[in-house]
């Protein structure tokens, strides 16, 4: 069924602007509400799932849309936008077949035979690294795009070395240059891997880890010497799927861990830390503190994705706050805490240069409610090391998704930057691209740009300055 068909769905994947678009653009974006400043010269680019064709829209995943890319390049003070697909194998046997071949677990054996194993829909996240930019997913090898007009490459392998599944989230060293990923598996142990890449894009090492169950690892952390894995007890579950409930269960009994893993070691050499009950989605940042490793994420007390009941009214057990575990290498021991008790957050970014060491600023997706179905309302400027919280919401009938720091040409200061993200005007039925300048958070934007097309919610968002794109590989 193409998206276009479904008449009056009752699904709110389909409704306002989570709805899917279908139409592809590249215009200059002509309103701009402020000044861009001059010296922002890159790609924004956010990420997310937009479904062309679907068997059944009441059974539909939001996770589950093929991968579509919205981009503000900007240059010279001024904003042009382009959206497209990523143009998988895919994506592109759906377009030529006219309807959906594959349904997720559902897809009938004879059409996996005859169409292969899956779809990569390289819809969850992004990253720049050796000269590349990829499109991932975590169920998925990275498909290559170029910049700025998203032009297919196809997946990589790194030359057949790559034999697990690529993370959406893998980390970049900017201190090293070397890019640290995993992946995992759920269907037959071990069920995670880790590998690492060099600054030049070769896959020097893989190694295995075992953990006890099937469990969904969205993220992981790294020190300037460490990777730091999350074995947490959202658990992949074949017997409750044949039951016709969802695959994935919130398990406590699976235990909630974290393991410290030094960069390049062998996987049986992991060190596990025993830590209280928890989920979480996305880590903000990790580093080294004497014997301690410092993890910082966004964390929940539980995860009702899949479960049977969800949160009721002022239920807030899983609703993500920012939060921090120190993990004691000489020890062995555990503190760990939260950082804000009244907000809850997502999707917290950094400026990139200080991946692996103390950072002290973090800008979040702020949740207007108890839980994350309610959306972001604003941003949150963290202050970690002061422990300080700076907000700016976007007012109104107005909410957005990932912000992303963009790091200013010759900054010294953390905060030399701008913070960028999409937002949604119900009101005035438009999508914005907000600059905000870092350092002066609490000013505002100092530029709203008005996308010439609605930009739907998404997941994750990246940026790419011009010199990285004009070193693209080939």
């Amino acid at each position: 069924m193409r998206i276009s068909d479904i008449q009056n769905p009752d699904v709110s994947y389909f409704q306002g602007n989570f709805a899917p678009v279908q139409a592809e653009h590249n215009a200059p974006c002509t309103e701009v509400i402020g000044t861009i400043p001059k010296d922002l010269a890159g790609a924004f680019l956010r990420i997310g799932a937009n479904p062309v064709f679907v068997n059944d829209p009441a059974s539909y995943h939001p996770f589950a849309g093929d991968g579509m890319i919205h981009e503000v390049v900007f240059d010279q003070g001024k904003a042009r936008y382009i959206n497209r697909f990523v143009e998988t194998e895919g994506h592109l046997a759906e377009q030529r077949k006219g309807d959906y071949i594959w349904d997720g677990p559902m897809t009938p054996p004879e059409v996996l035979e005859t169409y292969g194993p899956g779809k990569n829909i390289a819809n969850t996240a992004m990253i720049f690294h050796a000269g590349k930019f990829l499109a991932l997913q975590e169920g998925a090898r990275p498909f290559q795009l170029t910049l700025p007009d998203l032009d297919p490459v196809g997946e990589t392998d790194y030359d057949g070395r790559l034999r697990h599944n690529f993370s959406a989230h893998p980390k970049i060293d900017p201190r090293t240059g070397e890019l640290v990923t995993y992946g995992y598996d759920v269907m037959s142990k071990p069920y995670c891997a880790v590998s690492l890449i060099n600054r030049n894009g070769e896959l020097v090492h893989t190694t295995s880890v075992d953990i006890p169950k099937p469990i969904m690892m969205h993220d992981c952390a790294i020190t300037s010497g460490h990777t730091v894995l999350l074995d947490l007890p959202v658990v992949f579950d074949f017997a409750r799927m044949a039951q016709g409930k969802s695959i994935l269960n919130f398990e406590p009994g699976n235990g909630s861990r974290l393991g410290v893993l030094a960069r390049g070691a062998d996987g049986d050499a992991t060190k596990w830390f025993t830590v209280e009950d928890c989920y979480c989605y996305h880590t903000v940042n990790a580093f080294e503190d004497g014997d301690e490793i410092v993890v910082e994420g966004c964390r929940s007390e539980r995860n009702s994705i899949g479960d049977d009941v969800r949160p009721g009214p002022g239920d807030r057990r899983d609703l993500p706050m920012l939060y921090q575990w120190r993990l004691n290498l000489r020890t062995g021991g555990v503190r760990e805490r939260r950082l804000d008790d009244e907000w809850g957050c997502e999707f917290a970014r950094i400026n990139e240069d200080y991946t692996g060491v103390r950072n002290q600023f973090a800008y979040a997706a702020r949740i207007a409610g108890d839980t994350l179905e309610s959306g972001f309302d604003g941003i949150i400027k963290y202050d970690l090391v002061n422990e300080t919280s700076t907000h700016y919401p976007y007012g109104p009938g107005r909410l957005g998704g990932e912000p992303i720091f963009a790091p200013k040409p010759g900054g010294v200061r953390e905060d030399d930057g701008w913070v960028i993200g999409f937002v949604w005007d119900e009101q005035l039925r438009r999508s914005e691209c907000l600059i905000l300048d870092a350092a002066r958070f609490a000013d505002g934007p100092v530029a709203r740009v008005v996308m010439p097309a609605r930009v739907p919610f998404g997941f994750h968002s990246a940026w790419v300055g011009r010199e990285s794109w004009n070193a693209q590989a080939a």
